[in-house]
């Protein structure tokens, strides 16, 4: 029999999957709704107008956002002072609910088991893309991104000199960004990672999603809004038709890195930045 732990567990990230397909955070809904009242492109302004009606119709039926309901991207941040656990238990309370919500709401089942030959589905949207953290505090969060590919194949690594500094970063951001162009259904959300070994930069890139300013360096919270001034700039446009407003938030993350180098990757999520987060609170137990 289950414990109340997992139990927990089980349930909170259960209901937060159901939602999750059909429910912008309150943050990415407020962004495409003022870009929509500030777009002067006609043809972007059109583009953000379905956008909004689709978020609108969503709210009042089981249809998803976008018929691409992700990948399950999955953080468990594990507090030091929350105690032993047991990972293969939590890992499976987590998959347990994701595949439960999946067979409940309009989820489609978009993944294969082996990725070159055969790509046969596995009809139940499972395995999820499952990292691991240990953290301060005394709580365990579960952080899950629903991760449609076609703004994961727009995804981009570049290894950097660490001579290339702000301006490097900058002109790479842009570049992977201009690149992309209107494929990831913008405007887009860029997840940011700099620092540690190339997988790394890709794992913060991903978690930058979850991040705020508060507690940043400064200069990293001032870098980020000229990258988000910068790729605007761009001139990508809602649909990729033209207009003001190409990327809608731009969140950063960095760890240290060796001397030789600075890697940098760069995550876009498209306008739907389908993503939950369920914690659970270490005196519970």
């Amino acid at each position: 029999m289950k414990d109340a732990f997992i139990m927990e567990i089980e349930n909170k990230v259960f209901e937060k999957a159901l939602l999750a397909l059909r429910f912008l955070p309150e943050d990415v809904e407020r962004c495409i709704l003022n870009a929509y009242r500030d777009e002067d492109s006609p043809y972007a302004s059109a583009v953000l107008e379905a956008i909004r009606k689709n978020i609108g119709l969503s709210k009042e039926s089981p249809i998803p956002l976008c018929q691409d309901t992700g990948m399950f991207w999955v953080l468990i941040s594990i507090g030091r002072e929350f105690g032993s656990v047991d990972l293969f238990l939590i890992e499976q309370a987590v998959e347990s609910a994701l595949k439960a919500a999946s067979d409940k709401a309009y989820y489609r089942k978009s993944v294969v088991s082996e990725p070159i030959f055969d790509r046969n589905n596995t009809s139940t949207n499972l395995p999820a893309v499952i990292n691991y953290e240990m953290v301060d505090g005394q709580d365990i969060s579960i952080k899950v991104l629903l991760k449609g590919f076609g703004s994961e194949n727009c995804t981009f690594l570049a290894m950097l000199r660490p001579t290339d500094g702000k301006d490097g970063v900058l002109a790479a951001v842009c570049d992977i960004v201009s690149r992309a162009g209107g494929k990831p259904c913008p405007p887009m959300f860029l997840g940011i990672g700099v620092g540690g070994t190339a997988d790394r930069a890709a794992f913060l890139s991903k978690k930058a999603f979850f991040s705020s300013s508060e507690s940043k360096d400064h200069r990293y919270v001032e870098l980020e809004k000229e990258i988000l001034e910068k790729t605007n700039s761009l001139g990508i446009g809602a649909g990729g038709l033209g207009g003001k407003f190409s990327v809608l938030g731009v969140k950063m993350l960095f760890e240290a890195t060796h001397i030789a180098g600075m890697p940098l990757c760069v995550s876009i999520s498209c306008w739907a930045d389908r993503q939950f987060e369920v914690v659970i609170k270490g005196e519970k137990r």
